[in-house]
């Protein structure tokens, strides 16, 4: 048995198997998110680049030059510069970059908005005047005014148009130390108070008085009250003319304390009603002595210069009245 001898080798069979390429997963996909985050932020770094102005360019690079010393000592910092829009700056009309708070205006600013303040206060002098020469037409067309015309006194003050309606010795307006209304001053009156409600203005009434006393003196019923009742009821009959009362401002009596005629305190001119339309600069002063009376605005007042110095000045002291036979 030589082939009995022989040894018998297995028989080995390889099977190619054949398939697709391999499954890469999902990181290709976090590498194209990267790519197009990078692109995306470059993009948005050349668009700011490309609309910040040299200004604010230069301010960014002096900041990381010595950001310490900006820090520290203070000094311009990046958004101290003029720019479409202020860095620091309260709103898009800031023309002056980067002011901490509490900082003056520059005297541009000032100059624009004194320049604006005037243009304002010349168109509505202008509608003042318009009033006046309104009020002075419908006084001559009112057979009813027109015979009063001599007690109807039309002027531009400081405060705006002033209407005053003097008393006359032989046509006065309120009998003797009454308030009641005669009846040709409320016709005077309601004419007025249907001319005014048009008007857009606030109001102030007055009531004025000649300097003789009270035989009970000043500590009973006076010019005072006399004068203060005399403007209410003149209120009343603007009113019944057409005129809202939200238009009145300030109804206050002055007794004797702004003369017309100073040189005769007893004369009939001195009984008088003053009705004064008020220009936007009155109304503002009004409001302001309002706020310092009450406290709330004190250190406003005090440190702004454009505050009226009427209100911090003292009040001159009246001559005492003479005796009223």
């Amino acid at each position: 048995m030589a082939g009995d001898s022989k040894k018998v080798q297995p028989i080995i069979i390889k099977r190619v198997k054949k398939g697709g390429h391999a499954v890469h997963g999902g990181a290709w996909k976090i590498a194209y998110a990267d790519f197009v985050t990078a692109m995306m932020a470059f993009f948005l770094l050349m668009w700011l680049l490309g609309s910040t102005t040299e200004g604010d360019k230069k301010g960014i690079a002096d900041y990381f030059n010595s950001p310490l010393k900006v820090a520290m000592l203070g000094g311009a910092g990046s958004g101290d510069a003029s720019s479409i829009i202020m860095g620091g700056g309260n709103n898009l009309a800031e023309s002056v970059g980067q002011v901490k708070k509490g900082a003056s205006e520059t005297a541009e600013v000032k100059a624009r908005k004194k320049a604006i303040k005037a243009e304002q206060a010349m168109a509505e002098r202008s509608q003042l005047a318009a009033l006046k020469a309104k009020m002075e037409e419908v006084i001559a067309n009112d057979y009813r005014l027109a015979q009063y015309r001599s007690q109807i006194q039309l002027d531009l003050t400081a405060e705006g148009l002033r209407i005053q309606i003097v008393d006359d010795q032989s046509r006065p307006m309120f009998d003797s130390g009454k308030p009641e209304v005669k009846g040709y001053m409320q016709d005077i009156l309601q004419s007025i108070g249907a001319v005014l409600s048009v008007v857009p203005n606030r109001l102030t009434i007055e009531g004025h008085t000649d300097s003789k006393p009270f035989s009970a003196g000043e500590r009973g019923y006076s010019n005072w009250e006399l004068s203060a009742d005399r403007a209410n009821a003149s209120r009343r009959e603007l009113i019944a003319g057409g005129l809202s009362g939200a238009k009145v401002l300030r109804v206050q009596g002055l007794a004797a304390s702004l003369l017309y005629e100073k040189d005769n305190p007893e004369s009939p001119l001195n009984r008088r009603i003053s009705i004064v339309v008020m220009n936007r600069e009155a109304e503002d002063r009004f409001y302001m002595a309002a706020k310092v009376e009450s406290g709330q605005a004190a250190d406003e007042a005090a440190t702004d210069p454009e505050v009226p110095a009427a209100l911090t000045s003292p009040i001159k002291p009246l001559s005492p009245p003479t005796e009223r036979r």
